[in-house]
């Protein structure tokens, strides 16, 4: 008989990468209501990290916070070492930081190319390496890229640092998938669409919410309980046989 959904990670340790807020924190909320031990992880607001792992406590769910800045591998790395010196292991590694900056190819420089790079694409890589080698321990394991539909589609224009970005971090939870899977470990990509959260809009001046919600089938945003969702199935034993797939939550907004 498969355990209650409420129980489907009992036992499972998470690391949710910016988890302070947004879709990040709707999934670690949804992993810890069903049984999982979750790290959640901010880099800049200690307050809201704290007020996610008391409302997983609350609902007598098992968090601890940690502060790092997951674009330092250093610092990734003694995340992954705090955490498996409290809960013994990591089952789930969630990769979710980045920033979408609206630049004009020409004025991208250097630094802003790097900059971007290292906030979007290189966390994964970092927390990857890190955490896998506990999951071929038990010879089971779940990393989840979250990506975006920009790095399928394009979307916009004058994004050209993250539209690569988010690109390649498919391009390396295929990797990992091709490369791992012979460990129990998957990797997979979520692409969110328009998702209804709290963002910087002075970066989205081109895109007028009304209009988008006209293009998108279901005629509405997203939620990030809804994305949750998805890293649910993917993190779950009954997700077991996918691996190396992108799975878009966009409302039908762009099918591939």
């Amino acid at each position: 008989m498969n355990p209650p959904v409420s129980l489907a990670f009992s036992g499972r340790t998470a690391i949710v990468t910016g988890s302070g807020q947004n879709i990040g924190r709707a999934m670690a909320l949804s992993l810890a209501a069903q049984g999982a031990n979750v790290v959640i992880n901010g880099h800049q607001d200690r307050a809201a990290v704290d007020a996610v792992v008391e409302e997983i406590k609350a609902s007598s769910g098992q968090a601890m916070g940690f502060m790092a800045d997951v674009s330092q591998d250093h610092e990734v790395a003694e995340m992954v070492k705090a955490t498996v010196a409290r809960y013994g292991s990591i089952d789930i590694a969630v990769s979710n930081v980045g920033i979408r900056r609206k630049q004009a190819f020409l004025d991208i420089t250097p630094e802003d190319w790097d900059s971007v790079m290292q906030t979007n694409l290189t966390p994964a890589f970092y927390l990857a390496r890190h955490v896998i080698p506990h999951m071929q321990a038990k010879r089971w394991g779940r990393i989840v890229l979250i990506s975006g539909f920009d790095g399928f589609w394009g979307q916009v224009t004058e994004r050209a640092h993250n539209i690569t970005a988010k690109a390649g971090l498919h391009g390396l939870a295929m990797a990992l998938a091709r490369e791992f899977g012979v460990d129990g470990i998957t990797v997979n990509t979520i692409a969110p669409g328009a998702i209804d959260t709290v963002r910087d809009w002075s970066q989205y001046t081109h895109q007028l919410r009304a209009q988008l919600e006209k293009e998108i089938p279901l005629g509405r945003y997203g939620k990030p309980d809804e994305v949750a969702a998805a890293c649910d199935l993917l993190c779950s034993d009954r997700g077991g046989f996918i691996s190396g797939q992108v799975l878009h939550v966009n409302g039908g907004h762009y099918m591939y």
